[in-house]
């Protein structure tokens, strides 16, 4: 079974995203083995170092990391599937998201990023980029096995 990562900065605080969260985990089971990791957020922009040296420490050698970046390439829904996709098929042995907080990333966890992707030019706050992020990549993989949930 493929194996999904997602490094997200924070905590869940709102039940609702929990919720929401779980759902789509529980959604992604039939495609995949995924485990979400929480790392501490940082409250001012100048420690935004030790916040990128915990999303560091969850990397693992051979995956595919894909950094949520504003600045990233704009993708589609399809085209998201495909990067995955082609993750894997290159022999990739899994495929870590990461989304840093409200501070940012500093320039090691951009290098350190395969893709860097853009769910679009809006900023979201990261607890709901987690939803976000999770439905994206569950529609992916019911793009890749072409079941009806992606119209």
């Amino acid at each position: 079974m493929k194996s999904v990562f997602v490094t997200c900065v924070g905590k869940l605080k709102e039940k609702y995203f929990s919720d929401a969260v779980a759902e789509y985990s529980k959604r992604l089971g039939k495609y995949c083995k995924l485990t979400v990791s929480e790392v501490e957020d940082v409250a001012h922009a100048d420690e935004v170092r030790r916040e990128s040296d915990a999303i560091e420490k969850t990397f693992r050698g051979g995956e595919y990391r894909i950094l949520a970046d504003v600045g990233g390439e704009l993708v589609s829904s399809e085209e998201l599937s495909n990067i995955i996709e082609n993750a894997y098929s290159s022999g990739k042995s899994s495929v870590r998201f990461i989304i840093g907080g409200s501070c940012g990333v500093d320039d090691r966890i951009r290098k350190a990023a395969d893709k860097r992707v853009s769910f679009g030019r809006v900023t979201y706050p990261h607890q709901l980029m987690r939803v976000i992020l999770l439905e994206q990549i569950y529609r992916a993989f019911t793009i890749s096995a072409g079941t009806p949930y992606h119209k």
